[in-house]
């Protein structure tokens, strides 16, 4: 094995760049003659527009032009798109409702664009922003589910969401799992609440649109998690046009977290103003503007049902799911709740039957679509959450419960009773490992500890399984130039995960030359022709496979070429050493080291009659034939002061099994950043409307809790490369977005089990301050009562 070899934990050569100011984000990129937008948003939830007053903005110092949704109408653009349909259960196709780049006549959250005000500087752009005078009579807000399915609730989309549902959907076998039920010995229930959540990445969304009039195409920078995906929808839906109008780059990009894949109001307003104008536009979110109209995620209210028998083995699973979709259907919001996380509801456990029916609500809220885990979380929750309910029903051991009930390794490969088909895995051994790690067994001394000190202690666990590597396939590319180093061309799009060494480490490793000769290039639809972007853990088991593959047509080329310069008839025959990156002739002592291929290969006098141009070039398309299914368990500890409310995570350990590891460094920043952000679902982050007037309460920094470096222990992390999958050929499983899956239900789990002593068997997230204070005031007087 070479220096960059499969398993070794090279630091990110991106760093570097990062860490001495140097990276290329969208707001570091300014084209001549630049000027800046700003959008006036809707300051009501819910209201008509009975006037739209731009007169006096129009005057303002430096304004070059404000646009409306008349603009607009008239220059024939379209709005954005829906790209996942679903239908509901009575066959019924939904019929999404349209959702324009700027208001019409109507708006529906706080933070909905009515217009686009560009001039010279962004202050005056504000400036003028401020003078825009939106006359709107306000209208009934419902800001949350229940509200919104209430009787009497205002209908946001009386055509497309009578009752403000845009379709009623399910999946699983209904006869079977009645039958189940009925034969239960014991059924156990549960409501809960998954929170909303603001994905908030360290870098603001931005756009800059620009026009070439010679060539008359629109070109859009924008911080993406796919810009190909950005520049077909933009083609198609806004604006009409062929996609070859259409340049989108994506350059250095400050976190994705699922929100960042898909198109937005401003990717429009950009392209339209910088064609309307004649000069490029840029717009950049502020922290509040982001709040109110960044995708948020989660947001479900969910019943949940297990039918046990009398050992305690689980039979069959019912749940219903009431989704908020928002103000509007954003491009996969119907897939997360329905067919992204609902094949995962049954987890690693052999339940027999299944049924899941999700319900997508309108409400008067920003709308939501895929966050960090995107519909596994969701089901992760919703089933860990249930199990331990089960188990302190029978009076078995959480541990236990979940060992006697799950898919045993010599039954892999396992169709489950939704129909996902787990490849491989181990997932008692993974259990029993981190519980050891965990030190499961010592806990009961720990919490007597941090009683004496009046602290209450509570452990908690959580075994997850994901559905990931999907996307369709992907398409890599590597170029050498004549002294031998290398480029990577590829569609997925790094945003933080470290592409630019893992696709790196593979070639060095495979090719045998030195890291740094190795450049990678994504998010640029001009130099790289296609791709189908990052998510759902897809970049290194789908592009990571594509990569593998055009390396080795790659070696086979250069290999023709070493044989033709070393006069060796049979290619094949020729030796190459990935860990030199030598050729050798067999038999012999002539070798050609990389360099020297390459530059033959630019000779023509050099090449074989079989390659019809100079260069070693190769390109393979690699389309996975199922989803790989990385799975693991956290536990978690925590204590919490009754008289607070506050909960400290104290320990925290994860075993996680996403099959082969390429670079363990790489591997543990995605477990532990993943982690984090579940720790903080559960515990400090939600997104709050008020009931009443719908607007957003928590619109700053100062009200929406991120996690700090203190709220976060250290955190154990091991990987297990026991059981590599089987439907990957490079035995990988993805890791981006398994550190979130497994949190939040662990956490709770813990809370919850520190609280159980006082008779408290659920509490929703976030465990705030407040709200676990509540809960113990309520116990205690219920108790004394």
């Amino acid at each position: 094995m070479g220096r960059f070899g499969k398993g070794q934990g090279i630091r990110r050569v991106e760093d570097r760049r990062f860490l001495t100011g140097t990276g290329r984000y969208t707001d570091d990129i300014a084209l001549p003659g630049m000027a800046w937008g700003a959008v006036v948003r809707s300051p009501h939830a819910h209201g008509t527009i009975a006037a739209l007053d731009t007169d006096a903005a129009r005057e303002m110092p430096g304004v070059l032009g404000v646009f409306t949704a008349a603009d607009l109408d008239a220059a024939g653009l379209g709005g954005l798109p829906v790209a996942m349909a679903v239908k509901s259960r009575d066959g019924t196709r939904m019929t999404a409702p349209d959702r324009p780049i700027l208001a019409r006549d109507r708006v529906r959250f706080v933070g909905e664009p009515v217009a686009f005000v560009v001039a010279e500087t962004l202050d005056q752009a504000r400036d003028a922003a401020e003078a825009v005078m939106v006359d709107i009579d306000p209208l009934p807000a419902a800001p949350d589910i229940a509200t919104a399915l209430a009787e009497g609730a205002p209908a946001l989309h009386p055509d497309e969401a009578p009752g403000n549902v845009l379709f009623d959907w399910e999946t699983g076998d209904a006869e079977a799992t009645a039958a189940a039920f009925a034969r239960a010995a014991r059924v156990v229930r549960l409501d809960l609440v998954n929170s909303r959540v603001a994905p908030t990445p360290m870098e603001p969304r931005g756009a800059l649109g620009h026009y070439d009039t010679a060539t008359e195409r629109y070109e859009l920078v924008t911080g993406s998690q796919g810009s190909h995906t950005l520049r077909g929808w933009l083609a198609k839906h806004v604006f009409k046009l062929p996609e070859e109008r259409f340049h989108v780059v994506s350059p250095d990009v400050g976190g994705g977290f699922g929100m960042r894949l898909f198109l937005m109001n401003e990717h429009a307003l950009v392209l339209f103003a910088a064609h309307a104008l004649g000069r490029p536009v840029k717009w950049i979110a502020d922290r509040t503007e982001g709040f109110a109209s960044d995708l948020h995620g989660r947001d479900h209210l969910t019943h949940a049902a297990l039918a046990l028998d009398a050992e305690g083995r689980f039979l069959a699973l019912r749940v219903d799911v009431r989704a908020n979709l928002g103000a509007y259907c954003s491009q996969m919001g119907a897939f997360i709740p329905t067919q992204a996380g609902a094949a995962m509801i049954v987890g690693v456990y052999t339940i027999g039957a299944a049924t899941m029916r999700t319900r997508g609500v309108m409400t008067t809220s920003t709308p939501v679509d895929a966050y960090r885990g995107a519909g596994r979380p969701e089901a992760a929750y919703m089933l860990d959450r249930l199990i331990d309910v089960a188990a302190r029903e029978t009076g078995l051991a959480r541990d236990d419960i979940r060992r006697r009930n799950m898919i045993p390794p010599d039954t892999l490969p396992y169709k489950t009773a939704l129909g996902r088909t787990y490849d491989s895995g181990h997932f008692s051994a993974i259990l029993d490992r981190a519980l050891k790690r965990a030190d499961w067994a010592g806990f009961e001394d720990r919490r007597a500890a941090a009683a004496a000190r009046g602290l209450l202690r509570g452990i908690g666990l959580s075994y997850y399984v994901e559905a990931c590597g999907g996307g369709g396939d992907e398409t890599a590319a590597l170029e050498v130039a004549d002294d031998g180093t290398v480029t990577v061309l590829i569609g997925t799009q790094s945003t933080g995960q470290g592409h630019e060494t893992a696709y790196g480490q593979m070639v060095a490793d495979a090719l045998g030359v030195p890291l740094e000769t190795i450049r990678v290039r994504q998010g640029d639809t001009d130099v790289i022709p296609t791709g189908k972007g990052t998510g759902g853990s897809r970049s290194l088991p789908v592009g990571g496979a594509s990569l593998a593959a055009a390396s080795d047509d790659l070696i086979a080329l250069a290999k023709a070429v070493a044989a033709h310069v070393l006069e060796a008839d049979d290619p094949e025959s020729i030796e190459h050493d990935p860990d030199t990156g030598l050729f050798r002739r067999p038999g012999t002592n002539r070798v050609l080291h990389w360099d020297e291929v390459a530059r033959a290969a630019h000779d023509p006098a050099s090449l074989p009659a079989a390659m019809d141009r100079p260069g070693l070039r190769a390109r393979h398309a690699w389309a996975p034939p199922e989803a790989t299914y990385p799975n693991g368990c956290h536990v978690c500890e925590v204590e919490i002061d009754p008289d607070t409310g506050t909960v400290r995570v104290d320990r925290y350990c994860i075993v996680d099994d996403v099959g082969v590891v390429l670079n363990p460094l790489l591997l543990e920043g995605q477990i532990i950043g993943g982690a984090v952000q579940g720790i903080a679902q559960a515990l400090t982050e939600q997104v709050v409307y008020d009931p009443d007037s719908g607007q957003l309460v928590t619109g700053t920094l100062q009200d929406y809790q991120l996690p700090r470096a203190r709220d976060i222990p250290d955190i154990a992390f091991e990987a297990v490369e026991d059981t590599p999958c089987r439907t990957n050929p490079l035995g990988v499983k993805g890791a981006g977005e398994a550190g979130t899956i497994g949190a939040t239900p662990a956490v709770i789990n813990a809370v919850v089990d520190a609280l159980a002593p006082l008779g408290i068997d659920h509490l929703d997230m976030p465990a705030t301050p407040l709200r676990v204070w509540q809960a113990i005031r309520t116990a205690r007087g219920e108790a004394a009562a």
